[in-house]
């Protein structure tokens, strides 16, 4: 599965009743880092498809959402799990830097 786009109601329900976690990141197009690390989110979301759900949430369309969620910068990404945010993490710096932040918080 690719990276999912999440409005609220979606959002919602991923992270409510998958069961499996989600990772979300909270990004806009004009947001050149966004642009710049999606390459490497979307090889990370073939990789780990069968352990982690991976969607996006373009923060000027779901404005609401992301002041629900505080952020405050961007590119944020949040890994959930059963209705909470296990973890998070701003501007990601790497691939590996992504990886080990999805290993680290899921213990895989």
């Amino acid at each position: 599965m690719a990276t999912v786009d999440l409005n609220k109601e979606l959002f919602e329900n991923y992270i409510n009743n998958e069961n499996k976690p989600i990772l979300v990141d909270f990004w806009a197009p004009w947001c050149v880092y966004c642009r710049r690390i999606a390459p490497a989110l979307n090889i990370l979301a073939e990789q780990y498809k069968d352990v982690l759900v991976f969607g996006k949430v373009n923060i000027d369309e779901e404005q609401g959402l992301a002041n629900e969620e505080q952020i405050e910068v961007i590119p944020t990404l949040v890994i959930y799990k059963d209705g909470q945010a296990l973890s998070s993490i701003v501007a990601p710096e790497s691939k590996a830097q992504l990886e080990a932040f999805i290993k680290e918080t899921l213990s895989i």
